[in-house]
């Protein structure tokens, strides 16, 4: 039985579509193999489809600003009981 037009480009749109709504590579792979397609298939339109999301990713080309902050110490320390006093309890 031959398939009509791209049928792996329509599975990839499929599973590029579903990876967009936050659905799993397995999950997806899994659903599709239980429905009758080709496990082949399937992995062709899965490599099509992250090779497509890759390509229409944003390209970051500003660095990230890091700031540094130094944090003093705190003048109000805690001072501990000697140690009579503990344990006497006073």
């Amino acid at each position: 039985m031959r398939k009509q037009g791209d049928y792996v480009g329509e599975l990839a749109d499929y599973i590029k579509k579903n990876l967009k709504k936050g659905y799993t590579k397995d999950s997806l792979k899994f659903a599709l193999v239980n429905q009758g397609h080709s496990r082949l298939e399937v992995e062709k339109a899965l490599k099509r489809a992250e090779e497509n999301l890759v390509r229409d990713a944003p390209v970051l080309k500003t660095k990230p600003d890091i700031t540094y902050e130094v944090v003093e110490p705190s003048d109000a320390e805690v001072k501990q009981k000697p140690w009579w006093k503990r344990w006497f309890g006073f």
